[in-house]
């Protein structure tokens, strides 16, 4: 089954417009789900839309509302929601272009694939695509989609663009908050050395792949153990071997024994070759008696 647009419109830069398509770049993964139970039936608890003095209500009674002041909302329909004019809802213009770098990583949320709506759209789609690439630049704009308008960036990707939701300024914490109480002290030089040679030696290409849910295989681990105890309470040994807040660590120690570990310890690395065994020389054929 073809994948379903997320979002359908226009790229403009100045007078040139692009339609162009916009897809999900990322997808849930299996995830263990829980469901609340009620012990006593084995039966799933369920919710209903109540009112306060009134009980259950029907949803189709039910409209959305903004509160203006305690206790009392406008209404709106969806239909009225629907119809607030906004350029950037079919229009994504690139009113700026940035470094790459210039932007914290904070502001980055959701990643989606954009491509060309048609033949027609390719070539300005292939020049927009070289011409960020070539100036290492990234395009910004903002989009409207599913009832919120975005800050976004766009930029290469292979053969195609990615274009990434960004938060507002409002939406990001400060830092400051919470790094105020760490000090300004220099650490010691050998000690940086070493932290850097253990970086080097645990540095290698990142491959996703490499990386599994560990948490979610325990947790289906478990519901299987359960299944097969009929019910019996399964309580693994817990196994912490994290250092408790009161033990003092020498860190130079600790750090010179990091860095002499087998090199089994640093990710995974194409493994070297081992020496090839000496072959034996072939034997010689007995020589042939002569009759």
């Amino acid at each position: 089954m073809a994948a379903r647009a997320y979002w359908q419109g226009q790229i403009r830069l100045a007078l040139v417009s692009i339609p162009v398509e916009i897809y999900t770049a990322t997808k849930r993964g299996a995830q263990i789900a829980f469901k609340q139970i009620h012990e006593p039936s084995g039966k799933a608890v369920h919710y209903e839309k109540v009112v306060d003095g009134i009980g259950a209500i029907d949803t189709d009674d039910i409209r959305k509302g903004y509160e203006i002041d305690k206790g009392e909302f406008v209404l709106l329909d969806q239909d009225e929601i629907d119809g607030v004019k906004l350029e950037s809802r079919k229009t994504l213009e690139l009113t700026q272009f940035v470094d790459a770098d210039e932007i914290d990583v904070l502001y980055y949320e959701k990643p989606y694939y954009v491509v060309p709506a048609d033949d027609l759209a390719e070539e300005a789609y292939i020049v927009l695509r070289d011409a960020l690439r070539r100036s290492k630049k990234v395009g910004l704009g903002q989009l409207a989609m599913r009832g919120r308008e975005y800050i976004v960036s766009l930029k290469p990707c292979g053969r195609g663009m990615i274009l990434e939701t960004l938060r507002y300024a409002d939406e990001v914490a400060k830092a400051t908050g919470f790094f105020r109480e760490i000090g300004d002290d220099k650490p010691d030089a050998e000690l940086l050395d070493l932290a850097q040679s253990l970086i080097d030696k645990k540095t290698a290409p990142f491959e996703a792949g490499k990386f599994k849910d560990r948490y979610g295989d325990a947790l289906r681990a478990l519901v299987d153990k359960k299944q097969k105890a009929h019910g019996r309470k399964i309580v693994e040994d817990k196994d912490d071997t994290r250092p408790s807040g009161g033990n003092v660590v020498d860190l130079m120690a600790a750090l010179k024994k990091s860095v002499e570990a087998p090199a089994d310890n640093a990710p995974d690395r194409a493994p070297e070759k081992a020496p090839e065994r000496a072959k034996p020389a072939p034997k010689k054929a007995a020589p042939r008696k002569r009759a």
